[in-house]
């Protein structure tokens, strides 16, 4: 018997911009309550909730200061527990954002640590003396420059993957793991079924190996955090693990090794990536292929399962990523939509993604309010790096993109705020917005008819993929299952492509063009995708 997550959809929120509900410019608990209805209007099943916890915001709430606490920014534990209830009611699920690898440098937790070496929390973090009167070693923050940031009263380095007010734990401590294990217990009490687990690959690092992801003692840590949490309940677990591979993912994966449901994979999402985020290359469609298919055909979804997405709070607007936001925006999203719902594995929808969202382009940094962001062109300037390259890179990869306010209505602050928004909505909103998408052409439409096959069509869930051999511009695969089926065609360039196949066609399912009424010769136009019901020709042009 399959897990409920296997043929669910679930649909993230970043707190901050869903809905507003007392004008403040901030979304909120009350707000995201005030929109379940449209949620289970489109059918998703459960909601990946990003971080409410009480945080300092510096890394808009990845900084936790209390773990068991609402940031009142956002509301109240009534509110939050009123939110679990509501969407219980109309058959949605929430999956809390957890993040274990690091607290705030305002966590009680750290506060202790960093007052004495004798405190009895100075261990629960990783501190360091200096090494001929520098840092431990060379380690680098994901937010640019040293991992470590010296500590003056007590006279040691301590180790930050992020920001310096995001200190590390030490997970190699059992009494951190034991205090870490009790919190979530204190949330699956209240109701949640499940967490996205933060950059879950870091906790087993070995800083002084110079080893982050994928430690030694990583698997040993998550199967004891298994045991002592969530593996007592049927919920859903899904960790953010950058560096995986199909081998990594499937060990994560295995329910025989009792560790998570499914991982957040990137190898996808960097493909357009050079020698850091910031040095983009143009996308190669074969590649895009070849990476789906590999995650397709490497991973044993028998004894493993996967996560399927475009979008995320960490990524730009797939649209204007690798789609076309001008001409063709419909009918890319889409096309993105067809291409990844009908994949193996669990998908999951950013807020906005529905409808097509794109990125917002900003002029200069002072606009940019993303840590991450700020602290690449600050770091790229003074080495040299001229601004306007650098902004250019900002508006395509940066993390703002995608967190601009929900577009609701073409009405002022489009439907977000009554107030003054934290982050300026994107003046497209004015045609970009949920009340537009009422048609039964739209992208809204779209993905609500990929939500529903996914519920109601076994295929889609469990079925075999076999890749089709196509021009580098297409991507074509089947899915097979118990006699049946389909055949998944899409165009990933702005361009037309040609595609051929023997299969009889019986009928279209989905489809962001005219449905085809042969699949003989087919002059693929840009962007076109379609899903359907076929009976395998004499060569049907299948891979392996």
């Amino acid at each position: 018997m399959s897990a409920w997550w296997q043929s669910a959809v679930v649909y993230q929120i970043y707190p901050k911009s869903f809905q507003d509900s007392n004008g403040d410019g901030i979304g909120d608990i009350p707000g995201i309550i005030s929109r379940l209805d449209y949620l289970a209007d489109l059918g998703i099943d459960a909601i990946w909730l990003s971080p409410v916890y009480q945080s300092p915001g510096i890394d808009n709430g990845y900084d936790i200061s209390d773990y068991e606490a609402i940031d009142p920014q956002f509301g109240t534990m009534a509110d939050m527990q009123h939110l679990i209830q509501a969407a219980k009611k109309r058959g949605i699920r929430i999956v809390m954002d957890l993040v274990v690898n690091h607290t705030s440098d305002q966590h009680p937790w750290f506060k202790a640590a960093a007052k004495s070496r004798a405190d009895p929390h100075r261990d629960w973090y990783v501190w360091r003396d200096p090494v001929a009167g520098h840092e431990p070693n060379d380690l680098q923050s994901t937010f640019s420059g040293s991992a470590w940031t010296y500590d003056e009263p007590t006279g040691q380095y301590y180790l930050h993957l992020f920001s310096p007010q995001q200190p590390d734990l030490n997970w190699a401590n059992p009494e951190l793991r034991q205090a870490v294990y009790r919190m979530m217990n204190f949330w699956l009490d209240q109701g949640i079924v499940g967490f996205r687990l933060d950059v879950i690959d870091l906790i087993g690092k070995d800083p002084d190996a110079g080893i982050t992801a994928n430690g030694p003692h990583l698997h040993e840590y998550l199967q004891e955090m298994n045991a002592a949490t969530f593996g007592r309940y049927p919920v859903m677990t899904v960790g953010e693990t950058w560096g995986a591979t199909p081998a990594i993912a499937q060990e994560f994966s295995d329910p025989d090794r009792h560790e998570l449901s499914m991982v957040f994979q990137f190898e996808t999402m960097q493909l357009d990536v050079g020698t850091s985020k910031w040095d983009i290359k143009p996308l190669a469609p074969q590649a895009l292929r070849d990476t789906l298919v590999k995650w397709q055909t490497q991973l044993d979804y028998r004894h493993g399962w996967n996560s399927l997405f475009w979008n995320n709070h960490d990524l730009p607007r797939i649209v204007s990523r690798w789609g076309d936001p001008g001409q063709y925006r419909e009918r890319s999203a889409k096309m993105f939509a067809i291409l990844l719902h009908l994949l193996r594995g669990t998908p999951y929808v950013y807020q906005g993604e529905e409808i097509g969202m794109t990125n917002r382009p900003v002029a200069n940094i002072a606009e940019v309010t993303d840590i991450e962001s700020r602290n690449a062109y600050a770091a790229a300037v003074a080495a040299g790096t001229a601004p306007a390259t650098m902004m250019q890179a900002i508006n395509r990869m940066g993390r703002d993109n995608a967190r601009t306010p929900m577009q609701w209505t073409a009405g002022a602050q489009a439907g977000f705020t009554t107030g003054t928004p934290w982050l300026p909505v994107n003046a497209n909103h004015d045609h970009i917005n949920v009340a537009a998408n009422s048609g039964a052409d739209s992208v809204l439409a779209t993905y609500r008819q990929l939500i529903h096959l996914r519920h109601t069509t076994p295929l889609i869930v469990h079925g075999d993929f076999i890749p089709v051999a196509t021009a580098p511009g297409v991507m074509a695969y089947y899915r097979v299952d118990q006699g049946e089926r389909w055949l998944v065609v899409a165009n990933l360039t702005g361009t037309t492509q040609s595609f051929t196949s023997s299969d009889h066609l019986e009928a279209v399912v989905i489809h962001n063009l005219e449905a085809p009424t042969t699949l003989t010769g087919l002059e693929l136009q840009p962007y076109q995708a379609f899903a359907a019901r076929v009976e395998a020709g004499a060569d049907n042009q299948s891979e392996g």
